[in-house]
């Protein structure tokens, strides 16, 4: 199968742009790099903050937690698959790809996301990223069990792994350890309960048995753990959209306000941290699984110092599944 570039993902846009396009695009993406370079000597700069929130939003643009607490209510998830293909802009320039699967059971779930540099960013740097959770159902909620992930760029790589129960992370490991210092705010075996893995943080359950494109998707805080910092998600209702997918899902998606708040685990003095809890503008859209009342992410955008990164859906197709107890029956 040949290699898919970035403008090969779902559908290919009508108008190809010309030559001397592409290279006023090339010239502009240049500029913001240097701009980046220019930021990142202050700090951890965008790069930095890219790592810091890329689970809460996904493959990691700034990706969300289960709210434990929400555990109220015995209704079923019900069952139902996930395919979805993103793009990532900065700018509106494309810098990164990435796929979802989702796959939710009767008493089971699990999800997988990879993603990579593409476009004109392969000519600066280029990486490459894997997650993945699975847990169980208990109560129509989801229990995450383990989580990993593993991230490459170029000559680095920064892996996780844990082992969850009950909402407390029982077994963790990093490598590279995170670098301990007086200015780091430590974290405590109370930072690691009552909080989800960023995977599964990433599955929003909706309770109740009625619409789930409703303002009270949004209206929770999310605590996370991912395996180096503690945060909390703070999300509000702000407007509904209409979307539509190159393939796949058309409808409506609910949009959330967020706000990120570090707890433990960060350098409150960095730049990249200052930044990201002053921001106002990050906004996540929420799109349903057929066949089931958990929301997952369809498009985020996050300001940044060199322009506004968007992660959006290109293709969104979810199905529900017949549960085992029906399938018996049939």
């Amino acid at each position: 199968m040949p290699r898919q570039g970035l403008l090969e993902i779902g559908q290919r846009p009508a108008t190809w742009p010309r030559r001397g396009q592409r290279l006023a695009m090339g010239r502009r993406f240049r500029q913001e790099m240097a701009k980046a370079k220019k930021w990142r000597k202050q700090g951890p700069g965008f790069v930095g903050s890219h790592r810091l929130t890329r689970h809460a939003i996904f493959l990691g643009v700034t990706a969300l937690a289960v709210t434990m607490a929400d555990a109220h209510g015995g209704r079923s998830l019900a069952q139902g698959k996930l395919d979805a293909r993103y793009t990532v802009t900065l700018s509106g320039l494309p810098i990164g790809q990435g796929a979802w699967i989702i796959d939710i059971g009767d008493d089971y779930f699990t999800a997988s996301a990879s993603g990579a540099t593409a476009g004109l960013l392969r000519v600066f740097a280029s990486g490459q990223g894997q997650s993945a959770a699975r847990g169980s159902i208990s109560s129509g909620q989801l229990v995450p069990s383990t989580y990993a992930s593993r991230i490459i760029t170029d000559d680095k790589s920064d892996e996780v792994r844990m082992v969850i129960s009950a909402g407390a992370v029982k077994e963790f490991a990093a490598n590279p350890p995170t670098v301990a210092s007086p200015d780091r705010v430590p974290v405590t075996d109370a930072h690691r309960r009552g909080v989800s893995d960023p995977m599964t943080a990433s599955l929003i359950r909706v309770p109740g048995s009625g619409d789930t494109l409703v303002p009270q998707a949004c209206q929770r805080t999310l605590s996370i753990f991912d395996g180096r910092m503690r945060y909390d998600l703070q999300l509000a209702f702000k407007r509904l959209e209409r979307v539509r997918a190159d393939r796949g899902y058309q409808g409506v998606a609910v949009v959330c306000a967020v706000r990120f708040a570090p707890i433990a685990g960060h350098v409150p003095e960095r730049t990249a941290i200052k930044y990201l809890v002053q921001l106002r503008d990050i906004e996540l859209w929420l799109a349903p699984i057929a066949g089931t009342r958990v929301m997952v992410p369809y498009r985020v955008s996050v300001p940044t110092p060199i322009g506004l990164g968007v992660m959006q859906a290109t293709q969104f197709v979810s199905m529900p599944q017949p549960s085992k107890a029906t399938a018996k029956t049939q």
